[in-house]
C-alpha cells in the first residue's frame, strides 16, 4: 500500500489548478474587456451609419427643398421630421438654413435659434459625422446639404443620437458579453478540475518537494539494493513498457538497456494475480530465481505489481551437490546395514561348520556388487556420474523400486558438460522417475547413458503414468513434480542444462514412460 506523509504543503495538482484558473480568469477577463470595447466601437459606427442615412434621405427628398423655399418651412417640416425621428429612434432631426437658423428641432422652443456645431464641410457640399456637445448634450450627428432642382444650396439637414441614448443601447448588450464570459469561465473551471483530478491521480496527490524527494530516494534505492526490482503497471498489454526495472533485474533477466517491453519479462512472472506471492522459484536459461510478487494499491485501487528477484543459482547448485552427497551417505548406510547382516550370516555358517557354504555366500555377494561397480567405472568416464548411478540404485532399492542400469550404458569424456551439470541432469531425471514409478504396483526404472551420433543420450524410463507434451512443456518452464499436490524444480533444472548446451528434452513412448535428453558432446564453434 503506497502511503505519503500528510501536511499543509500544496499538491502539484492543486498548484496547477490555481495557476490554471488564474490564467484562464485573466485571459477571459481581458477578452471580455476587449469585447466590450469592440462592441462600443461597433455601436458608434452603427449610429454614424444610421444618422448619415437618415440625414441624406431627408436631404434628397424634393419636398424638403420645396419646404425650405416656402414662406413657412417650420409648419411643413416640423411634423414630418418628428414622425421620422420617432420612427427611426434618433434623438433629433434639425433642418436649417445655410445661416444656421433652425426650422425644426425636438425641442420646439429652440426653433428659430442658431444651430450649434460644425457645418463648414456641409456648406462645401460634403456629408460628414462628428461627436459634438449640442443643446441636448454630447451626441453623434451627421450633417448634409440640401439642394433645389437647380443645384442651389437651400439648407442643411442634421440628424443625431445623444451619447446618453447610445450608452443605454450599449448597456443592453453588456449582459450578453458578461454571460458568455461567465460561461467560458465556468467551462474553464470544470475542465481545470478534471485536469487537476487526473494530475492528482497520476502524481498520487503529492507536493513538488515530495515528488522530488521520492524520486531522489527512489533512484538511490534502485541502484543500491542487491535484489532485482521490476514494477509492472496495471492493465498493460504485452507491448507496453515495464514501469521500473533496476540494474540487478536487468542482469538477472538478461534485459537490454533502455525501455523494457513486458514481453521481455519471463511469462511465468507476468501472472496478473491480485494476491501476493512469496518465494516462488522461477528458472531462466541460465539462473534459478526466487521471486516475490506484491500488488500495489492507491486509494483502494490496484495500480501495479512489484516483483523482487533474488539469484539462487549457486545455492541451488550447492543443494544439488548436497543432495548427491546425501544419496551417497544413504547408500553407504544401507550397504553397511546389509553388510552387517551378511557378516552375521557368514559367522553363523562358520560356527555351524559349513565353511564352504560361507565362502560361497560371501564371494557371490561380493562378485555381484563388484561386477556392477567395475562395469560402471569402466563404462562411465566421469567418476561423479558413476557414483551417482550407484547411489541411486541403493536409494531405489530402499524405496522398493527396481532400478536397472542398462548394458548399453557407456559414456566417455563429455567436454561440453562439467561434473556438476552431469549430476544435475542425470540425478534429477532419475529422481523424477523413481517418484513417478511408485504410482504403479510393481515400480521399476531403467536408465541408459550413452553416446550416439556425436550426442550424449540420457534415456530414463519408468513404470509411472507418463507425461503429456503439455505437461512436459509446463514442467520445463517452472519446475514440475510427480508428487501429488506439489511442484518442484527437477525437470526445470534438467531443461535449463539442456537449453544451455543446445540439446533437446523429449517424452517418448515406451513400456511405461520415458524422457530422453540429447546433448552435443562438443559445443558448436562460433564462426570467425
Amino acid at each position: 500500500m503506497v502511503e505519503r506523509k500528510t501536511g499543509r504543503r500544496m499538491s502539484v495538482a492543486r498548484q496547477i489548478l490555481i495557476l490554471q484558473l488564474a490564467l484562464l480568469a485573466l485571459v477571459i477577463g481581458v477578452g471580455a474587456a476587449l469585447a466590450v470595447v469592440d462592441e462600443r466601437r461597433d455601436s458608434d459606427d452603427a449610429i454614424r451609419r444610421q444618422v448619415s442615412s437618415i440625414a441624406q434621405t431627408l436631404a434628397l427628398s424634393d419636398s424638403t427643398a420645396a419646404a425650405l423655399t416656402s414662406p413657412d418651412p417650420t409648419a411643413i417640416l416640423q411634423p414630418q421630421t418628428e414622425k421620422i425621428r420617432q420612427a427611426t429612434g434618433v434623438d433629433f432631426i434639425v433642418v436649417m438654413a445655410p445661416d444656421r437658423t433652425r426650422f425644426t428641432h425636438t425641442s420646439p422652443e429652440l426653433i428659430g435659434q442658431l444651430f450649434t456645431g460644425n457645418i463648414d464641410r456641409a456648406l462645401a457640399g460634403a456629408t460628414f459625422t462628428e461627436t459634438y456637445a449640442g443643446s441636448l448634450g454630447p451626441s453623434i450627428r451627421a450633417v448634409t446639404p440640401v439642394y433645389d432642382s437647380g443645384g442651389t444650396l437651400v439648407g442643411l439637414v442634421s440628424a443625431g443620437v445623444t451619447r446618453e441614448q447610445i450608452s443605454k443601447q450599449f448597456a443592453q448588450s453588456v449582459p450578453v458579453i458578461l454571460f458568455v464570459a461567465g460561461g467560458g469561465l465556468l467551462a474553464a473551471l470544470l475542465s481545470s478540475l478534471l485536469v487537476s483530478r487526473r494530475i492528482r491521480r497520476q502524481t498520487l496527490g503529492m507536493a513538488p518537494d515530495e515528488l522530488r524527494t521520492m524520486y531522489e530516494h527512489h533512484d538511490a534505492v534502485l541502484h543500491s539494493i542487491g535484489e532485482g526490482l521490476v514494477v509492472i503497471g496495471r492493465g498493460r498489454s504485452n507491448d507496453a513498457r515495464v514501469d521500473i526495472v533496476n540494474d540487478e533485474a536487468r542482469r538477472l533477466l538478461d534485459l537490454p538497456e533502455g525501455p523494457v517491453p513486458l514481453s521481455s519479462i519471463p511469462e511465468t512472472m507476468r501472472v496478473d494475480d491480485a494476491s501476493p506471492a512469496k518465494d516462488q522459484v522461477h528458472l531462466t536459461d541460465k539462473r534459478v530465481l526466487v521471486v516475490n510478487q506484491h500488488p500495489v494499491e492507491w486509494e483502494g485501487n490496484r495500480i501495479g505489481t512489484v516483483l523482487t528477484i533474488r539469484d539462487h543459482t549457486e545455492l541451488q547448485n550447492v543443494l544439488g551437490e548436497l543432495d548427491s552427497v546425501r544419496s551417497f551417505a544413504e547408500s553407504l548406510r544401507s550397504q553397511a546395514h546389509e553388510s552387517a547382516n551378511r557378516l552375521h550370516t557368514i559367522i553363523t555358517m562358520v560356527e555351524l561348520g559349513r565353511n564352504d557354504d560361507a565362502v560361497a555366500f560371501a564371494t557371490n555377494e561380493l562378485r555381484v556388487s563388484q561386477q556392477l561397480i567395475d562395469r560402471l567405472m569402466n563404462a562411465v568416464h566421469e567418476p561423479a556420474l558413476a557414483a551417482l548411478l550407484l547411489g541411486k540404485m541403493s536409494e531405489a532399492t530402499e524405496r522398493g523400486v527396481d532400478l536397472t542400469i542398462t548394458e548399453d550404458t557407456a559414456l566417455g569424456p563429455v567436454p561440453s558438460l562439467n561434473a556438476r551439470e552431469l549430476v544435475t541432469l542425470v540425478g534429477n531425471l532419475v529422481d523424477n522417475a523413481i517418484d513417478a514409478s511408485r504410482a504403479s504396483e510393481s515400480p521399476w526404472v531403467e536408465v541408459t547413458v550413452m553416446e550416439e551420433d556425436s550426442m550424449m543420450v540420457v534415456a530414463v524410463a519408468d513404470s509411472g503414468p507418463g507425461m503429456t507434451p503439455e505437461a512436459l512443456e509446463k514442467a520445463k518452464g517452472r519446475g514440475y513434480s510427480t508428487k501429488s499436490g506439489s511442484r518442484g524444480l527437477g525437470l526445470a533444472l534438467v531443461s535449463q542444462v539442456v537449453k544451455r548446451h543446445g540439446g533437446t528434452l523429449t517424452s517418448e513412448p515406451a513400456m511405461g514412460s520415458m524422457l530422453v535428453v540429447r546433448i552435443p558432446l562438443r559445443e558448436a564453434e562460433t564462426p570467425r
